[in-house]
């Protein structure tokens, strides 16, 4: 049992060393971040959408920002969008679990907005959905994803590759990068004083 758990550790903190060390994810991390800091300071708002573990994530990061990271400050529009579940499932039965994010993207996003996917496989069908509408709306797009990137490789404007096939793996890895990404932008905009 102790052997199964060190060796779980170990590969969480190798393959956060070699995220770490990617020049590649380390730019795209910057430019996701300058996206965020520019959309908040122009009055726009932070979307984010992922199915299981992933949606856990986004409500988890969506919160980070809304709410607070580090220290009081004013609360910035960001939201996840499962968490209304009368809407996710009257619009699943009557449409398809496939449209539920698409619809929300359609009914809330702006251009200029951030729509954020999680998806480790880069395949969800309503993530894709929900990107391919926000990228209609001139959104900024962002995903993350697994090593793969599937079918959101090619249709995020950044796009976060955690270079692993192992689920749980690549979820500890967005929630490391998303939570410095929610980090970075509560110094930028608003700094300590």
């Amino acid at each position: 049992m102790i052997n199964l758990i060190q060796s779980r550790l170990k590969a969480s903190i190798d393959l956060k060393t070699a995220v770490m060390n990617s020049a590649e994810l380390m730019n795209t991390m910057q430019g996701i971040t300058e996206n965020v800091v520019q959309t908040y300071k122009s009055g726009g708002k932070v979307l984010w959408c992922g199915n299981g573990g992933s949606a856990a994530d986004a409500q988890h990061l969506a919160a980070e920002l809304s709410g607070r990271f580090y220290y009081d400050r004013p609360p910035l529009f960001s939201e996840a969008l499962h968490v209304n579940t009368s809407y996710t499932t009257a619009v699943a039965n009557d449409y398809s679990y496939d449209v539920i994010y698409s619809r929300l993207v359609e009914a809330m996003g702006r251009k200029g907005d951030v729509l954020i996917g999680l998806s480790t496989s880069g395949n969800s069908k309503n993530v894709v959905n929900a990107i391919k509408k926000a990228n209609e709306m001139g959104l900024i797009t962002v995903g993350f994803t697994g090593e793969s990137g599937g079918e959101m490789k090619s249709i995020c404007k950044h796009i976060i590759r955690i270079p692993s096939n192992d689920t749980p793996r690549i979820q500890e890895c967005h929630m490391n990068l998303g939570h410095s990404i929610c980090e970075l932008v509560e110094m930028q905009l608003f700094p300590k004083k």
